[in-house]
């Protein structure tokens, strides 16, 4: 699915998500943290690769890949080094009420694997991959 680089079309991204994730055999607490995971991860491109600009475009696929159901968020904004975002010390954050900027750590705290490729046709990608239900053949 493609959409316009504008957070109040994530509920598109949402519905596709969990959608699938369903079809894939994941139940409703493993799809609400797929969709939540994905959704940081458009957001983050939308605010830090886009800089909000709303007449960009991102494109969101999913497909099996082993045993493990993977995300691919494409898109031609600014690449992003992901080892360069530390995980954050909880009670720091929260001592000092700040918001925000958490998104790294619920990608990485809510999916299996969470990667960064610079594609060969000049976009960058965002991988996520969560391991498929027991049982699960749909391909």
């Amino acid at each position: 699915m493609k959409i316009q680089s504008r957070t109040e079309k994530l509920h598109l991204v949402r519905e596709f998500i969990s959608e699938a994730a369903r079809k894939y055999g994941f139940d409703e607490e493993a799809v609400g943290k797929i969709a939540l995971a994905v959704d940081e991860a458009c957001t983050n491109v939308i605010k830090h690769a886009y800089n909000y600009a709303p007449d960009r475009e991102l494109q969101v696929n999913i497909q099996k890949s082993g045993t493990n159901l993977e995300v691919v968020i494409t898109h031609d904004g600014k690449s992003f080094d992901p080892e360069a975002i530390k995980p954050p010390n909880m009670p720091d954050y929260l001592k000092h009420f700040r918001h925000g900027g958490l998104g790294m750590h619920l990608m990485r705290s809510l999916m299996d694997k969470v990667e960064y490729r610079a594609a060969s046709n000049k976009k960058n990608e965002v991988h996520l991959l969560i391991q498929l239900p027991a049982g699960t053949s749909r391909s």
